[in-house]
């Protein structure tokens, strides 16, 4: 039947199935789109703040989808929503929101400040305040504001990130010092860095590692004490800057306070792991003559060929490993850490590693009104230094030989033995391979602490604390090695410290409102003893060049010409500070804020004519926000803080107000009973009238937020003045004593200007972009100074004497003091037009007058990318080691140069003079950190977090300094009259790249 059906009939059957289901599918797709536009619609409304105002850029998002929107000028917003959503309201500064639309389709959300940030503490001495009602000028960093990759102490944590405060790494060896100013320099003899406080124990500040001072090598500094503590073990830092903040600590507050709070365990056991491995690179080389171009030049031509800076420079390897345990909830909490630090030098040989053991507990008692804490950091710090001098010749120690060594002398004689030419030309490979220099420093640092709620409002607390270190170095000179005063004799250093340090604190705290006005009190007293043993042995005329025998067995030094074995200043000191304290914070209607503070120190530093200093300090502060006038609509925050007191400093050396005598210059024969000399040498002298230096301190300070606090910042004036300042003074002779320790009439001023923005650029759901901002202005200058102090060292052929920086009145601290170079006459000998004798140069110095730090944190999604940069203006850096080495006499002598001596119009025999020829702008910015890190999502009950990270540090400078670093400061002392910014054969900082994860479980 079927095919009965004419064909055109076919074809239109089969064209009215497809219409059909043409049909079909239109009203099934219509079906669907209705019932989806059923199920999405318009969602509509307004955001306000507690002030019923509209919040303009408030972010609405559609939780678990990729939708959303932003409020308007006036806070309103519209969103499409799906069925059962839930919209998420966001913004700077105000906790979240999470509102399920139902079938409601106008949702208004009134959001309210974020109690968290409200009430963000900032820890201050002896307790903590909320950051809005601090008084003083305080600032607060924590982990995400830190510096990443590798470092090795906490100072390094907040380089560039705080405005005010300076931070110069004085050289690139791994453990190298650090100098820390907090408002400028203040001080010559009483040291300049802030006290540290970690973990409530206040840090005697003193050197915990021994430096040396080698026949043919020169004064070595000591590395960083403060090298023991593992950074990765810190929560937060807090750094005190005015007098309202630091007279606290009264007689060691001058210089500012840096207090430092490590990691507590919270909520369920967590087990943490982190590991990290770095790359290191020196980031500049001196652009020194090759082989052919020294040959070309005319230079002394030995047949070799070698380049000294590749012999000498390596890539440095840094591993880290972290791990910690912790927890904690309502009645207590503990963390316990391991740590260990390896990091190569970038040269040859140097190295540190640290070992690290930390524990961080407490736990509740007698219905929750006993608190009995303990935190405890022991480490064990391993060094390995290389020779690399203060104060060298020109001879020079090894930095100073690998520039300076001729580019045409091999390394290595034909028998294999090292090139040694001659005690002035060391070769730089043998410098190392010949001698050997290692420091052991063993550290514990802890306290244990009990607080009683005695009332409601009355708490006492007890702590005791220790810090105890123990540190040796070892260094031997082969008698193989070719250097001044060592040849054919072999010399051994040992330096032991030992320091035994105690702390007792007892302070009632009584916190109670009346009506509107909030009385917070504190009163304490406080006993800390500081004890401090050395011993230096010296031994010389070895029979073996083994350095490992010169080193363990002492007596293989042949007793002779020159003296075998001999210790000198062997002896212990100790001093104590007792203290009384108090202070008084008032609040009035949550609108006006008082503190008071009084803190009474005695030493036994000080005579008993002045035994105690007295420390007063007066703060306000006016919220000017919580008042009716206030500008809502302009401000989020405003207020204004002013503070005026003393502060003191008593960082000189331990009992100077009485005569005392040590024990030293003893010398031992080896293999024998009998002692050859030796006696008593005075070490200090009557001097009872001897006091505090104080400074007095005023700060007038600007708190504000603005654009719904997307962008908010505090501005400081500040001037301190320090008077009676503390002076080391050689006697001139005939005179009853060689030294006094005198207090100068005198006052150093710094006067400067401090901002610190945030700014919250774009806060969305999957994407943020936040910058942090701060610069500090400073300018020092020294009054009413009589007489002149030479400082400065500069070292080199023919520079016997020469220093370049002086202090006296009207200028500013260490100010150079040189020559003005004016080019070269047609014999290639120096110009001065303004005569040849050295004179101030318009109040230059190597302190500067701004510094600053820009960061970028930007966030999309699981990445986190941060950049920051920080800068320092208005400083200038002498080159001593130009002075010394990169001169035209010193390439006619057969020494390698820069490049640009050899096309220079200078003579080969022409004096190089100290002048400003070697002086240059030290300013610079650097791309000091950026880091990248990605959160990993992760499922399942073992792993809760984890991140992967990748850090560059130092990784691009800008600056016109032709040296190797524009961050560099040699100590250059004169009779112990500190220097600054004077750069001689640094160890070159590095390049660091470092990638790393962390794991929690």
């Amino acid at each position: 039947m079927m095919n009965s059906f004419p064909s055109a009939g076919r074809v239109s059957l089969a064209r009215q199935f497809a219409v059909l289901g043409k049909i079909a599918m239109t009203v099934l797709f219509t079906v669907v789109f209705l019932g989806v536009q059923a199920q999405e619609r318009q969602v509509t409304g307004k955001v306000k703040d507690a002030t019923n105002t509209g919040m303009p850029g408030v972010t609405v998002a559609v939780k678990g989808t990729q939708r959303g929107t932003s409020t308007d000028v006036d806070g309103n917003y519209k969103v499409s929503v799906p069925a059962n959503a839930t919209l998420v309201f966001s913004y700077v500064g105000y906790s979240n929101q999470e509102i399920a639309v139902g079938t409601r389709s106008v949702v208004d959300v009134t959001l309210l400040e974020d109690n968290k940030v409200l009430n963000e503490v900032v820890v201050v001495g002896y307790g903590t305040v909320k950051k809005k009602d601090a008084t003083g000028a305080v600032n607060a960093i924590g982990a995400k504001d830190f510096q990443k990759g590798v470092v090795v102490s906490p100072e390094q944590l907040m380089q560039g990130r705080v405005a005010g405060v300076q931070i110069t790494q004085s050289s690139g060896e791994p453990g190298g010092g650090i100098n820390v100013r907090i408002r400028g320099t203040s001080s010559v003899f009483g040291g300049n860095n802030p006290l540290f406080v970690i973990d409530g124990v206040p840090l005697a500040g003193d050197n915990t590692s021994s430096d040396a001072s080698a026949s043919g090598v020169g004064r070595q500094a000591a590395k960083n004490p403060l090298n023991f503590l593992n950074p990765d073990d810190i929560a937060s830092i807090d750094i005190l800057k005015d007098a309202s903040a630091t007279a606290i600590y009264g007689s060691r507050g001058a210089n500012g306070v840096v207090l430092i709070t490590t990691k507590k365990g919270k909520g369920k056991g967590t087990l943490e792991y982190g590991y990290s491995l770095g790359t290191s690179k020196i980031t500049k080389r001196y652009d020194l003559l090759s082989a052919a171009e020294f040959r070309a030049a005319g230079g002394q031509d030995q047949g070799g060929n070698t380049d000294w800076q590749n012999e000498l420079f390596r890539t440095g390897y840094t591993n880290q490993h972290n791990l910690a345990y912790g927890g904690g909830d309502a009645n207590g909490s503990y963390r316990f850490t391991l740590g260990f630090l390896s990091q190569q030098g970038i040269i040859k040989e140097s190295d540190i590693k640290r070992y690290s053991i930390g524990f961080n507990g407490s736990k509740k008692f007698i219905n929750d009104k006993l608190t009995i804490a303990s935190n405890i950091n022991i480490s064990n710090n391993q060094d390995a230094n290389v020779p690399v001098s203060e104060n060298i010749g020109f001879t020079g120690d090894l930095m100073g030989n690998i520039l300076k060594a001729n580019p045409t002398r091999a390394v290595y004689n034909a028998d294999g033995t090292f090139t040694q030419p001659g005690v002035t030309e060391p070769n730089p490979l043998a410098f190392i391979a010949l001698s050997q220099d290692n420091t052991n420093s063993l550290r514990a640092l802890g306290n244990i602490n009990a607080e009683l709620q005695i009332f409601k409002d009355l708490k006492f607390k007890t702590v005791v604390g220790f810090d105890k270190s123990f540190s040796s170095r070892k260094a031997a000179y082969s008698r193989d090695l070719v250097i001044e005063g060592n040849t054919g004799i072999g010399r051994a250093y040992i330096g032991d410290i030992e320091t035994d340090n105690k702390l007792w604190e007892n302070y009632f705290t009584y916190d109670k409102e009346f009506n509107k006005i909030n009385v917070n009190a504190l009163l304490g007293y406080s006993y800390q003893s500081f004890n401090r043993s050395t011993k230096n042995i010296t031994a010389a005329n070895f029979r073996t060049s083994d350095m490992d025998l010169m080193l363990n067995n002492i007596a293989s030094a042949n007793a002779g010409k020159f003296g075998s074995n001999v210790i000198n200043n062997s002896g212990s000191e100790t001093d104590e500070l007792q203290s009384y304290f108090g202070r008084v914070n008032v609040g009035i209607n949550d609108k006006y804020l008082l503190t008071a503070t009084l803190r009474s120190d005695g030493s036994t530093k000080f005579g008993g004519n002045n035994k105690y200093g007295f420390f007063p300090s007066f703060a306000a502060k006016w919220k000017i926000m919580n008042e009716s006038f206030a500008p809502k609509d302009i401000f989020d925050d405003l207020a204004v803080r002013f503070g005026y007191g003393l502060t003191g400093n008593q960082s000189i050396p331990h009992n100077v107000y009485d005569r005392r005598d040590r024990y030293s210059g003893w010398g031992i024969n080896a293999g024998a009973d009998n002692i050859e000399g030796g006696g008593l040498n005075a070490v200090a002298f009557n001097n009872p009238n001897l006091k505090w230096e104080t400074t007095s301190s005023i700060n007038l300070g600007l708190d504000f937020a603005i654009l719904k606090n997307r962008l908010s910042g505090t501005i400081d004036f500040y001037q301190k003045n320090t008077r009676d300042l503390l002076f080391y003074v050689i006697s001139a002779q005939p005179a009853p004593t060689p030294f006094t320790w005198k207090n100068l009439d005198t006052d150093i001023q710094n006067r400067g200007l401090e901002i610190s923005l945030n700014g919250s650029v774009i806060d969305q759901t999957n994407f943020g972009w936040e910058v942090l901002l701060n610069a500090g202005f400073n300018k020092n200058m020294v009054n009413n100074l009589s007489g002149v102090f030479d400082t400065g060292e500069i070292n080199g052929q023919g520079l016997s004497g020469a220093f370049a920086q002086r202090i006296a009145a009207g200028q500013p601290l260490f100010a150079y003091f040189l020559r003005d170079f004016g080019g070269y006459d047609e014999n290639g000998n120096s110009l001065y037009p303004s005569g040849d004798y050295q004179q101030f140069l318009n109040g230059k110095s190597p302190l500067p007058t701004a510094t600053g730090g820009l960061t970028n944190n930007f966030r999309y999604k699981s990445w986190d990318l941060s950049l920051f940069f920080n800068g320092v203006f208005g400083n200038y850096l002498y080159s001593n080691t130009a002075n010394a080495f990169f001169t035209k006499g010193s390439f006619a002598n057969g020494r390698n140069v820069t490049k640009d001596v050899v096309t220079s119009k200078e003579g080969p025999l022409n004096a190089p003079d100290v002048s400003t020829r070697f002086l240059q702008k030290g300013d610079f910015v650097r791309l000091q950190n950026l880091n990248l890190s990605y959160r990993v999502p992760v499922s399942g009950k073992t792993i809760s977090n984890l991140r992967v990270f990748l850090t560059g540090q130092n990784l691009l400078t800008f600056t016109k300094y032709d040296g190797q670093d524009p961050e560099v400061s040699t100590n250059k002392s004169i009779n112990g009259i500190p220097s600054f910014g004077i750069d001689y054969t640094a160890y070159p900082r590095a390049r660091t790249w470092t990638i790393g994860a962390n794991i929690s479980f």
